[in-house]
């Protein structure tokens, strides 16, 4: 396109020169020279052109400057972004390279020519001549900040990669890919049965068997072992207890014991596995109160609830199991989402209910909604091997009982002292690793603390004796974690999905000690980026908001793997019987023919409640009658040899 107030053709160009003389001698070398590059013709600086053309030309070459920093700066992020995605190793080797340029650099800067400081520095460091001109030749055109990057080397291996046929990948996947959790050795011995019948080639197992694996750990678990191991894979919620103080909040479960003790129940002794049922505050952890019995029960429940309240007083909430036992009517009728037994209008009110006292149901089969359940796992341990326990410990799988299961049973009297005496302690033990805590208190010692300051200011409902006979009427290398791919850093969490694919192992990460709610990120022990971790804040115990932004957070994660599932799974199970089912089997090579005649026994023959009997010299009268007497299916056979004469 021509400039404003210029011609738009050749022609036209070298008139307009010819008039305004702008080859003039004397002003050669000022405003135009000849051209040296091939093809020749005449250079001119802007100023012999019009002021409408200069404008038009200054800002298309400020656009072009634009253009050129733009690209110039996409050019520097690639280089240093291939970089930071370098192992250590490589890393290394640019530096090498970096250092050795950089002192070429000093010499040449202090005089010396550069080919001569090329050669000098290639004698001292052993490198070549040639090799120290290809890094700068690497480097050309950049700015020296960026050298660094751009010394580094970018080569890189291409995968080999066996091709396999489509539809057979698809049917292993979905063969694989089941419930069930079949070996890979048995669905790839089935694949090859079906792969000679199609005339496919197939790579080795090895092969498939490490493209198997590269799929999304997340995928693998959810189709092999279930939506139950995949919630496992989510990070759990953390909650804050300390948004609540001493009694505002309890919890409560039960806990049956392996351990043999001897019950006597109306003058019968028997042998049992009792249960505990406990009541815990949330805000200290310590149990408040807890009872005995053959069974996990309603009036176990509502007992150890009325020493609760009748030792400290009325709780403001209570979490409890959604079990038949916690949502007994008698404990918790009225509570309109108890989703147990059918809420009527005349139903009386439940203990919980007539106290005031606000219930929250846990999410079944969750042990992570209920604090209490860390408390028994110590419990189970503590409370179930001591020394006087030994020969009654039964173990606590089927298959994990000990050699000298079920030779005694514990007393019941010395089981309630060993159960009084390992709560205590649990109460009481120093270091406690809890938020409120901090690793040096007890439960006990943080929960009178806040327990005095609450009822100092009125925030402790002290139960009353008719409330208590209601209650008794009928930078650093941390490893992530194996489990849910969380790493834990300064009492601060993180997770990314990428962390999945590296649990169990050793990872560097890199932070702003100032600011920890930051992205963390993440490299290999090699100095391989991995990624950025996000931070998850701890949500109070009570913030419905957050356990549904929970919620939603791992709804959506299973959605994405349950879309991936359908996307890889391409073959299901009925499709996958079927083809299986098509699959002609080798016949081995039949024995050869023999003539099937009947058996004539000579012995006697018994039909119904007599008894046919025959003599040589009657063999054809018999056989006569025996025919038929006899049905079909009956008759014996025998094989005959065909070469008989």
């Amino acid at each position: 396109m021509a400039l404003p107030g210029l011609p738009a053709t050749k022609r036209g160009i070298n008139i307009r020169i010819e008039a305004e003389n702008w080859l003039a001698p004397e002003n050669e070398g000022k405003s135009w020279r000849v051209r040296k590059g091939a093809g020749g013709g005449y250079e001119f600086t802007p100023f012999v052109l019009p002021l409408p053309a200069r404008a038009a030309l200054a800002v298309k070459t400020q656009d072009a400057e634009v253009v050129e920093q733009d690209t110039a700066m996409r050019e520097r992020q690639d280089i240093w972004t291939r970089y930071d995605a370098l192992p250590n190793s490589l890393k290394a080797r640019a530096e090498k390279a970096h250092r050795i340029v950089m002192a070429v650099e000093t010499l040449v800067d202090a005089g010396c020519r550069k080919k001569m400081a090329v050669m000098q520095i290639a004698k001292m460091e052993g490198v070549g001549t040639t090799t120290i001109m290809n890094w700068y030749r690497d480097v050309r055109g950049l700015n020296k900040c960026d050298w660094l990057a751009a010394l580094a080397p970018h080569y890189a291996k291409r995968a080999e990669q066996v091709e396999c046929p489509t539809e057979a990948w698809d049917i292993l996947k979905a063969d694989y890919l089941r419930l069930e959790e079949p070996t890979f050795t048995a669905c790839m011995r089935r694949l090859e049965g079906l792969a000679k019948n199609r005339g496919w080639q197939l790579p080795s197992a090895k092969t498939l068997k490490r493209r198997m694996d590269t799929l999304p750990p997340e995928l693998l678990t959810l189709c092999r072992k279930g939506e139950q191991a995949l919630k496992v894979m989510f990070p759990a919620q953390k909650r804050d207890h300390a948004v609540f103080h001493a009694l505002e909040a309890v919890n409560a479960d039960g806990h049956k014991f392996d351990v043999f003790v001897k019950w006597i129940e109306n003058g019968k002794e028997m042998i049992v596995r009792p249960v505990l049922v406990g009541f815990q505050d949330i805000y200290s952890g310590k149990i408040l109160s807890w009872r005995v019995d053959v069974s996990e029960n309603k009036e176990c429940v509502r007992l150890a609830f009325g020493d609760m309240v009748a030792k400290y007083g009325v709780p403001k909430k209570c979490w409890l199991d959604n079990g038949r036992n916690f949502a007994s009517k008698w404990l918790t009728g009225g509570v309109q989402n108890r989703y147990r037994f059918k809420v009527r209008e005349d139903e009386p009110m439940g203990i919980l209910p007539l106290l005031g006292v606000e219930v929250h149901w846990a999410t079944p089969y969750s042990g992570r909604s209920k604090p209490i359940e860390r408390a028994w796992r110590d419990l189970a341990g503590d409370l179930a091997k001591p020394p006087r326990f030994a020969g009654a410990y039964t173990g606590n799988t089927p298959m994990a009982k000990p050699e000298n299961y079920g030779s005694t049973a514990v007393p019941l009297d010395v089981f309630l002292e060993v159960v009084s005496e390992g709560i205590r302690e649990h109460n009481a033990r120093l270091g406690r690793r809890s938020d409120v805590c901090q690793g040096k208190r007890s439960f006990d010692d943080v929960f009178m603390e806040s327990y005095q300051e609450a009822a100092n200011r009125g925030a402790i409902t002290t139960a009353t004796e008719e409330m208590h006979r209601l209650c008794l009427m009928a930078a650093e290398s941390v490893t992530v974690s194996r489990r849910d791919g969380v790493i834990n850093l300064s009492d601060n969490r993180y997770f990314s999905d990428f962390l999945l694919q590296h649990r169990g192992t050793s990872v560097v990460v890199r932070f702003d000690p100032q600011a920890l709610h930051d992205d963390l990120h993440v490299y290999r022990i090699d100095g391989t980026y991995l990624g950025a971790a996000t931070c998850f804040a701890k949500a109070g115990f009570n913030d419905q908001q957050a356990a549904q932004a929970q919620s939603r957070a791992f709804k959506a994660f299973r959605r994405a793997t349950k879309d991936l599932e359908k996307a890889e799974k391409r073959v299901n199970a009925h499709e996958l019987a079927r083809i299986y089912g098509d699959v002609q089997t080798t016949e081995p090579d039949l024995p050869e023919t023999k003539v099937v005649r009947p058996l004539r026994p000579k012995s006697p023959i018994s039909h119904g409640n007599a008894a046919v009997a025959h003599h040589d010299d009657e063999e054809e009268d018999w056989l006569t009658k025996y025919n038929e007497q006899m049905r079909p299916t009956e008759r014996s056979l025998r094989l005959v040899d065909t070469d008989e004469d």
